[in-house]
């Protein structure tokens, strides 16, 4: 599409202010906006928000606009590296997310390990009455009447 005079009229109103002269150029290219980065996003969401973004950052760069190339390629190209900015992004979230996922996991294994430790050593410091008597009911889930009357058939 070759930038219209209406449209490069349109372009330059908006660089001198004018806030409603950018809606129409907006409009003429928006679904093919949409289209690339949804192509490119996979997401409606997400290349809704690359759209947003894309048309905010032409809007604030018109000045840079030349007349010698269409608008459409212009805002084209724009979102394009919009887009990329946002995979590397998304890459880079998906990435710490599972990072800290593993480490999540590893701290829970670590705490459940030092925990299960620490459990240890005190059954260990109990005397051995004692000790069978907390493994039969905490761990053997026996009452303490049932532990009791183990641990006198055992000692016998």
């Amino acid at each position: 599409m070759v930038v219209t005079e209406n449209e490069y009229d349109l372009v330059l109103r908006s660089r001198d202010g004018d806030s409603q002269a950018f809606a129409a150029p907006v409009q003429a290219h928006q679904r093919m906006i949409h289209s690339l980065l949804f192509r490119m996003t996979g997401s409606l969401a997400d290349a809704e928000d690359v759209a947003q973004e894309t048309f905010i950052q032409a809007h604030q760069q018109l000045v840079r606009f030349r007349r010698d190339a269409p608008f459409g390629a212009w805002v084209r190209r724009i979102a394009i590296n919009r887009c990329l900015n946002w995979c590397q992004r998304d890459m880079r979230r998906a990435r710490l997310r599972a990072e800290w996922g593993r480490d999540q996991e590893t701290a829970r294994h670590s705490s459940s390990h030092h925990v299960e430790q620490r459990v240890q050593d005190a059954l260990n410091r109990l005397n051995p009455k004692q000790r069978a008597a907390v493994v039969l009911t905490a761990y053997e889930a026996l009452n303490h009447a049932g532990a009791a009357k183990l641990r006198n058939q055992t000692r016998n």
